[in-house]
């Protein structure tokens, strides 16, 4: 695994975060020293990957990145004639994954698409996963998307959303930006990395309030709408259709 080093020398000018080559090629990395509980929430969508994707049905990884969650996916499926469609509009992405997938046999095909999410219908689904991916949508976009999921799902199919969140109070948001900089910093990060990372990403990821999230997947449609997991600022939630 090739160490996250992107922001540990001093920049004269910060460019917007793009998930390039150089980002692909130690996002591995970085993903497991800048999201807490990376690998649990890996784990918990094969586990709802079991529960609830139906036979014959087509499960969808929106941002999919390296492949990690289309490859839990595929490890947890309980029935048969099922596809999954890992779609990222990352083309050094896409390749990164292409070669992770096949690494592990399954009998569950992964359908690799470098495309944008915002192009790509829905179909027969049981399964669609956001991981920390909905955030990098423009705002006025987040709700046409999470309606072409819920249009796409199959009564009783789920939608798993996880991002990193705002917080409504302000000393809430303080503490749990605090201490998820103390986190990063645990796992190696220097204050300039991180500093450097922040002005990166002002423009590209715009979180929302927890709140938001669900006010709006109600609007998409969804009665159900549960939260399964928290660590600091990084939350996930389960719609149910």
């Amino acid at each position: 695994m090739n160490k996250d080093n992107i922001f540990a020398e001093y920049k004269e000018k910060i460019t917007d975060f793009q998930f390039d080559e150089n980002v692909a090629s130690v996002f591995e990395d970085m993903l497991r020293r800048s999201i807490p509980g990376y690998d649990l929430t890996l784990d918990i969508v094969g586990l709802f990957a079991a529960n609830y994707v139906q036979a014959g049905t087509n499960c969808y990884d929106l941002g999919s990145s390296l492949g990690a969650v289309s490859k839990s996916i595929r490890e947890n499926i309980r029935h048969e004639g099922c596809r999954i469609f890992a779609v990222d509009n990352s083309p050094a992405m896409i390749r990164r994954s292409g070669t992770f997938l096949k690494q592990s046999d399954s009998r569950v095909p992964i359908h690799l698409i470098c495309a944008d999410i915002q192009d790509i219908k829905i179909r027969n689904a049981s399964l669609v996963v956001l991981n920390f991916t909905l955030q990098f949508i423009l705002p006025e976009h987040r709700l046409t998307i999470l309606k072409r999921i819920y249009d796409g799902l199959l009564p009783g199919g789920i939608l798993l959303l996880s991002e990193k969140t705002a917080f409504i109070k302000p000393d809430e948001q303080d503490f749990q930006t605090r201490m998820y900089y103390d986190f990063k910093k645990l796992h190696g990060y220097s204050e300039l990395e991180i500093s450097q990372k922040r002005t990166a990403l002002e423009k590209v990821l715009i979180p929302d309030t927890l709140e938001t999230h669900c006010q709006r997947l109600q609007q998409a449609g969804f009665k159900r709408c549960y939260s399964w997991f928290q660590a600091f600022n990084f939350r996930s939630v389960v719609a149910i259709k």
